[in-house]
């Protein structure tokens, strides 16, 4: 019996392996942001509805000034391997650390705007920039 474990481990490492080598660097981006959404105790944007308390987390893919009704808004897309979240702060130009690439953590009330999740002026937490 100790024989067939012997012999299934290294088809199991070698299946990792070529799925590793098989599956598109987005996937992999995904699988390990979902991964970090687990491990912090965080709820998952695809799973989020409209209304609901949440606190989520993921990677800034964009950042731009969008004004809304005259007054100036930083909107950014945070993207957590299931589903992306338009986060906006209002009378906002700038914000030292938002920007692409950077990881956060948000919390807030989730509305739903022309069928995308937005989070209004929420309450965030920079990932140290070793963790990224």
């Amino acid at each position: 019996m100790s024989a067939d474990l012997r012999t299934e481990k290294p088809a199991g490492r070698f299946r990792r392996m070529l799925d590793r080598l098989s599956t598109s660097q987005e996937d992999l981006h995904s699988a390990e942001l979902q991964e970090d959404t687990q491990a912090t105790g965080c709820t998952r944007i695809s799973e989020c509805s409209d209304r609901q308390i949440v606190k989520v987390t993921g990677t800034l893919r964009t950042v731009t000034l969008r004004p809304r009704a005259g007054v100036p808004a930083l909107e950014a897309e945070l993207f957590d391997g299931t589903a992306p979240l338009d986060v906006v702060w209002l009378g906002r130009r700038s914000i030292v650390g938002i920007e692409p690439g950077r990881k956060l953590i948000a919390s807030g009330r989730i509305s739903l705007s022309h069928g995308r999740r937005v989070l209004f002026n929420p309450k965030y937490e920079l990932r140290p920039l070793g963790q990224e």
